[in-house]
């Protein structure tokens, strides 16, 4: 028996559910002065939870600009939706599975997957491309070795088993992670214009179809779960984590892109978080109507469920539709047939509530709105951290520090620090990882891992091609969360470049530690502040995207702000595409973008060197980094371009190095430096490295902004200023180094 309205309230039992004094006022006060049920109280929870209000960072996400001409579909349905021309539009969305993660990594990096593919296909779109941005404690830690190896199997084991590509991504370690993993999930989908659908209901009788597998205990209070902070009982919470079945949900893809075709669907949406709770409640409220649900008629796997667990339960593979009245059957049918649930629970109402029964008695009736737009908001204290400022009293100093540690471990031997860095956790091959993936499924990929800047995907029957990139490095929004912020979305953006393509629309994760310390929300704002100021300076809308908050743990604090910038471009001419390997001996390289940015704090460099990152980060020119974009653009579309590959971690050395990797080739740098050091291995800066047959046109273009430092060599060698590394030598180490962090430690 669940506790009645009173004891709720007498004992806080609400406080349980993550329910503050406040909020279980001004809960009553939305049921017009009654207390709430325990089913009642459940629903409010979930849905005035962070993972589905956004309560905390609402008046942050307001900032970023999101629209534009291409734009469909902005931030407030499953997924985004951009016009690509051609009567096509792509469809995108990136959403966190970190907490489910941590304790169960397995089913919570599977259900990841899941859940952000049922995003998409919501809308009307075919799931074509999926990616991930991961993030563990270091290796040496044997309970990061099993998050890390768990996660990425259940991110195989339900994207190879669902059919759709997991085509790129990116994986950091750091201590900061230790205990709090970051799983984030990015799908990418395409669908016709006339096949866009939208989570909303309407038409007052029409009926209310739960499609799909049928709802048991798994995944019960799973956004509340997501919505605090992790602790040692954590472990308590395996409950709280989804169980997914990517074979079921094969079938409910195909179902869902065969049903919307049906002239009588007035919307559709995913039961993700919150499940049953908010897709009910916000397809009401977005069509400005109300739903009855019958719970009786809901399929359920476990016996005597009650309204409280069916209407909280995140069950994998559902699905909510509302359907005109009288075409409940014709679209039944198109689900069962392909051995799907599909059942009739609920009608649209003129009234404005969720009223849920169950067995002859109105377990709850709340108004929609107070649901979702009426959920609270609030406004945090924000505080500069001590940290911040201290890194900036020791930036000036981070470049002496750097050259005499490198001196007193190295003598300077500038090899020795490149084979150092490539064999590091962060810059090492990821192919551990990603040949566990099937990036080749649905045979649209034209470039996979580690061939190209950013995944490239054909758009079967057109000339268009998709490119699409996860990036964030968080050390330097760590250090300076706005100078980080904007770095992130232009490393996304040089990725995208580089590909070929241009970029037309971003999603984004913003994982942080607790916004309610007044230091981390300060990490959030002024991140925030960074992304939208490159997103301005770039023209890039920001189409959708997730928040992930309380990630930490009260033994080891916060993880380093983490927001992940997902992003789309479109490459108009198969010519156009370009990838990141040399091609042919003799071509010149280009260094595209100066030095004048690059900086230690945050580096790979300094990592290596001190096992820890202090300062300030690498400084960025928006306005010069946009003009760069364009004029690279335009030197790929001119075909001027070989290769290109962006300059990022590790700074010019490993870019040069990571050209090299399985061509057979080599290059010699011979562009004269005052500083080598400073030159190989700072980073920051927007930078690219390309290679062409036709310097003197390269350099004309860029002017300024070009400088020839080498080229092309048959033999297999990288020769810097006399010294020499042979590339197969540098390629196994690069190549091995995860395989060996993971067995040496094991």
């Amino acid at each position: 028996m669940y506790p009645n309205p009173q004891q709720i309230k007498d004992q806080k039992i609400y406080s349980r559910m993550g329910v503050s004094d406040g909020e279980f006022e001004k809960i009553t006060e939305h049921l017009g002065g009654r207390l709430p049920n325990y089913t009642e109280l459940g629903i409010f929870s979930v849905m005035w939870s962070e993972h589905c209000s956004y309560k905390n960072t609402k008046p942050q996400l307001r900032k970023f600009p999101t629209k534009s001409p291409k734009v469909l579909q902005g931030p407030g349905e499953g997924a985004g939706v951009i016009d690509i021309g051609d009567g096509l539009a792509v469809v995108f969305k990136i959403e966190s599975h970190n907490h489910p993660s941590a304790v169960e990594p397995f089913q919570g990096a599977a259900t990841g997957v899941g859940g952000i593919i049922r995003d998409v296909f919501s809308m009307g779109a075919r799931p074509v491309a999926c990616l991930n941005s991961l993030r563990f404690g270091e290796l040496s830690n044997e309970r990061n070795r099993y998050l890390f190896e768990k996660v990425v199997k259940g991110i195989s084991a339900y994207g190879n088993s669902v059919g759709v590509p997991t085509v790129g991504g990116e994986i950091y370690f750091d201590d900061c992670y230790n205990g709090n993993p970051l799983v984030n999930a990015m799908c990418v989908g395409l669908l016709k214009h006339e096949d866009l659908q939208k989570g909303v209901a309407g038409g007052i009788g029409n009926s209310v179809l739960y499609v799909g597998s049928s709802t048991g205990r798994d995944g019960i209070h799973g956004a509340t779960f997501a919505s605090e902070n992790l602790s040692e009982e954590s472990e308590s919470k395996r409950p709280s984590v989804q169980v997914g079945d990517p074979f079921m949900e094969k079938l409910l893809i195909e179902a869902c892109l065969e049903a919307i075709q049906h002239p009588k669907i007035i919307g559709i949406q995913d039961m993700g978080a919150a499940g049953l709770s908010c897709s009910s409640a916000e397809m009401a409220a977005k069509g400005g109507v109300g739903i009855e649900l019958n719970l009786d008629l809901v399929p359920q796997r476990e016996k005597n469920m009650s309204a409280y667990e069916m209407m909280l339960s995140e069950s994998q593979e559902r699905m909510l539709l509302v359907v005109e009245k009288g075409y409940e059957t014709e679209v039944a049918d198109i689900f069962k047939k392909w051995d799907l649930y599909a059942v009739n629970v609920g009608t649209v109402i003129e009234e404005p509530i969720l009223r849920v029964k169950h067995k002859g008695v109105t377990e709850a009736e709340m108004p929609v709105q107070a649901l979702t737009e009426e959920a609270p908001v609030y406004y945090r204290n924000s505080a500069e951290p001590v940290y911040f400022q201290e890194g900036m009293k020791r930036a000036a100093s981070v470049s002496a520090e750097i050259k005499e540690q490198a001196e007193q471990k190295y003598q300077n031997n500038w090899i020795e620090m490149l084979k150092g860095l490539l064999a590091t956790s962060s810059i090492a091959s990821k192919r551990r990882v990603f040949q566990q993936y099937d990036y080749m499924v649905q045979t649209n990929t034209v470039a996979g891992p580690e061939k190209s800047d950013a995944a490239i995907l054909r758009i079967r029957g057109t000339q268009k091609a998709l490119a699409m990139t996860v990036d964030c490095n968080s050390r330097y929004v760590y250090l300076n969360p706005e100078k980080g912020g904007a770095l992130c979305m232009a490393e996304a953006s040089r990725n995208i470049i580089a590909s070929g393509a241009q970029p037309i629309g971003v999603t984004d994760g913003l994982n942080f530690g607790s916004p309610e310390n007044p230091e981390i929300f300060w990490q959030i704002e002024k991140s925030v502040d960074g992304i939208v100021a490159a997103c301005k300076a770039f023209d890039i809308p920001v189409i959708g995207g997730n928040v992930s908050l309380y990630n930490e743990r009260s033994s080891m604090g916060a993880v380093y702000p983490t927001p992940i910038i997902g992003m789309v471009g479109l490459i108009d001419n198969p010519a156009h595409i370009t990838t990141q390997m040399v091609k042919h001996a003799g071509d010149s390289l280009i260094l595209i973008g100066g030095n004048e940015q690059a900086a230690f704090g945050g580096s790979e460099l300094q990592k290596m060197l001190f096992g820890a990152v202090y300062g300030d980060c690498p400084g960025i020119d928006l306005e010069e980094a946009a003009q760069l974009n364009m004029r690279m653009l335009e030197a790929i579309h001119q075909g001027l371009v070989r290769s290109a590959h962006d300059v990022s971690e590790g700074g010019l050395a490993v870019c040069l190095a990571e050209k090299l990797f399985g061509t057979g080739l080599g290059a010699k740098v011979s562009y004269e430096a005052e500083d080598p050091i400073n030159w190989l291995f700072a980073e920051g800066g927007h930078r690219w490295v390309l290679s062409t047959a036709e310097p003197e046109k390269v350099l004309a273009l860029f002017g300024a902004h070009a400088s020839l430092i080498g080229e092309v060599l048959a033999e297999p060698s990288l020769e810097l200023w006399g010294e020499s590394l042979p590339v197969a030598g540098a390629e196994q180490i690069w190549a091995n180094a995860l395989d060996h962090l993971v067995e040496l430690a094991g």
